[in-house]
């Protein structure tokens, strides 16, 4: 079924889809493989998906999908929305589809895909975010030219089986003799009611994956970059490019193995989105976080730090306490609680304005 969640830019997750495979540096750490070889092993959606590797469940590349009668497919039209969405009073819950999985995983059949589309269609009073590391994959469905048909012919097939009760609105319908009820209008692609984003952790995904997503049809394009692994400069073509970014989200890592994030890091993209009109939503510190006195902001860019953490993590008596150092400014691991989310001092939780 869908659930409530405990992460902090969306209301709900929903999750008709299982498995996954590492596709690059930002997928080590990840809490769904964890969970999937865990807690959930025996759940329907992830028996089978992980292996063990060092004594730590990992993603095998096994994908499985709910069975197509299954109550889960049916939640986001049953669902009436969060009592207090994140958004603020009066808007749209955000359902974060696939939490668990990437939907645009290479080997996911077009067939399922399809199916999730036409959910988030059949359902405009919610709006759906669909977050990958496959740009290539992504983009490639969103181009092709037969994927609108099939999937309004799939919701057209759900709603005269009596799996949704919709009103189907050809664009030259007069919305005046229309019965009440929910309308889903076939003229609409890219969904309005989808946002499409893609993971980066580094510049190197980065320069990868954001033209892939500058270059798909969406509503609204975002990026997080969580874990963020290493600085990101967009000055030399993403933000001049039309379409494009509406929203970034940032955090650093989280869990018993989360490696440090750098704060001139997290600074970096801020101003970058300060200065090109971008909504900035900073998630998380994640466990680690500046030591010592606030350090002092120099007005203007900051010098990029190194690009990745290449540690050591330096153990003080060694537990609890925890160090790691980028040149002079030093992390200390507190946890994520205590961590917490405002960045210099303020806490940045701004979403993407409306199409």
């Amino acid at each position: 079924m869908g659930a409530g969640t405990g992460i902090e830019w969306t209301d709900a997750t929903w999750n008709p889809i299982g498995g996954c495979s590492i596709h690059s540096p930002g997928c080590i750490h990840c809490y769904a493989q964890k969970l999937a070889g865990t807690r959930l092993k025996r759940h329907p959606l992830y028996a089978g998906t992980t292996k063990l590797v060092k004594g730590k469940p990992v993603f095998n590349g096994v994908l499985t999908a709910a069975d197509d009668d299954a109550a889960v497919w049916r939640w986001p039209l049953s669902w009436r929305g969060a009592k207090q969405p994140v958004m603020g009073a009066g808007k749209p819950s955000l359902i974060f589809v696939g939490d668990m999985s990437d939907l645009f995983h290479e080997d996911r059949p077009d067939e399922v895909i399809d199916r999730v589309f036409a959910i988030m269609a059949l359902c405009p009073q919610h709006i759906f975010q669909v977050l990958t590391k496959r740009a290539d994959r992504l983009r490639r469905y969103l181009l092709d030219p037969h994927t609108c048909n099939r999937i309004y012919g799939l919701v057209c097939d759900l709603t005269l089986d009596g799996f949704a009760k919709v009103v189907l609105m050809a664009p030259t319908s007069d919305e005046e003799l229309a019965p009440p009820g929910r309308r889903i209008y076939l003229d609409k692609w890219p969904l309005p009611n989808v946002w499409i984003g893609v993971s980066v952790e580094n510049q190197s995904y980065a320069d990868e994956r954001i033209p892939l997503l500058l270059d798909t049809p969406a509503a609204v394009r975002f990026l997080s970059c969580e874990p963020l692994l290493g600085p990101i400069d967009f000055s030399e073509s993403s933000w001049a490019a039309q379409p494009k970014l509406d929203w970034i989200i940032a955090g650093g890592e989280s869990g018993h193995d989360a490696r440090p994030m750098n704060p001139q890091w997290a600074r970096w993209l801020r101003n970058q989105c300060a200065d090109a009109g971008v909504s900035f939503f900073f998630k998380q510190w994640g466990e680690w976080r500046h030591k010592g006195p606030k350090p002092s902001e120099t007005p203007g860019r900051f010098a990029l730090a190194p690009r990745e953490f290449d540690g050591p993590i330096v153990e003080v008596d060694h537990y609890p306490r925890q160090f790691a150092s980028f040149g002079s400014t030093v992390l200390e691991r507190i946890g994520k609680k205590e961590a917490g989310r405002n960045l210099d001092g303020v806490e940045h939780i701004n979403f993407p304005r409306q199409p």
